[in-house]
């Protein structure tokens, strides 16, 4: 009996998480379909834009410029050992277009954003607002979880070229105060070696991180139960869960831009 019980919660232990790569998948194939049919809900596209893209600015400018002072230090603390300093800003700028602007941001704001939708949609379903809008006859998945995943799809690669542009701006700031280097000399050197295959596929990348998050912060609120502790629950698993996925995603992306562009990879 105990060996029946034992088979039992193993695999439960084991479907479980299947059937929420399923469903997750499912709400996720279902979003792109619905995403590319009338009617097409621009006011609230553009509301949430706005909430996630325009309001994480300040979270993604300071940031941005803190990671690129930072790096200056450290890279030249580097390459001060081999008389190699003209290459600070070239180096800086490398690192944070093809990999550490893209990834920072979308942990940022899986953070920040996820949290947010997954709390939101989370408190809406264990309040019966959900509910109350399908009796109304309006699409609540398409009204909530599209528009807020095409919103975070969208906003990603402009948050990217924003955290990019503050990072070099806050590596400029650093060599300025060290080396004295003028502001033209530092953005000659920082771009002299930026390339279109260096910039595109890594700033495209994060239209795939703005659809991991909206897309499990979205299925998670929607999926809440347990009234306002679920709703805790909610935006807790949205964060670790979406910031786990990009992580994974962008090891396949890197190297999927390595064999596409090989000299951006």
């Amino acid at each position: 009996m105990q060996g029946m019980r034992l088979l039992e919660r193993v695999g439960d232990a084991a479907v479980g998480p299947l059937a929420f790569f399923g469903g997750l998948s499912i709400f996720g194939a279902r979003a792109l379909r619905d995403a590319l049919r009338p009617p097409f809900e621009v006011a609230e596209i553009a509301r949430q834009m706005f909430d996630i893209g325009w309001r994480s600015v300040p979270l993604i400018a300071a940031s941005g410029f803190a990671i690129g002072i930072v790096l200056s230090m450290h890279t030249r603390a580097s390459l001060e050992r081999f008389g190699a300093e003209a290459m600070i800003p070239a180096g800086l700028a490398i690192a944070l277009i093809r990999e550490t602007g893209p990834l920072t941001t979308g942990l940022l704001l899986s953070g920040r954003v996820g949290a947010g939708i997954g709390a939101e949609l989370g408190a809406m379903r264990v309040t019966e607002q959900i509910d109350a809008l399908e009796a109304t006859a309006v699409d609540s998945f398409k009204y909530l979880a599209v528009t807020r995943i095409l919103a975070c799809t969208l906003a990603l690669p402009l948050l990217t070229v924003l955290m990019n542009f503050a990072g070099i701006f806050g590596g400029f700031v650093a060599e300025a105060a060290i080396a004295s280097m003028s502001f033209q000399l530092y953005f000659d050197r920082a771009f002299s070696l930026i390339e279109f295959s260096d910039f595109v596929p890594a700033t495209m990348k994060t239209m795939v991180f703005g659809f991991i998050i909206g897309t499990v912060a979205s299925y998670l609120g929607f999926e809440t139960r347990g009234g306002t502790e679920g709703v805790g629950r909610t935006s807790t698993r949205s964060v670790v869960l979406a910031s786990i996925f990009i992580i994974v995603i962008n090891v396949v992306l890197v190297r999927l831009i390595f064999f596409f562009f090989p000299q951006g990879g």
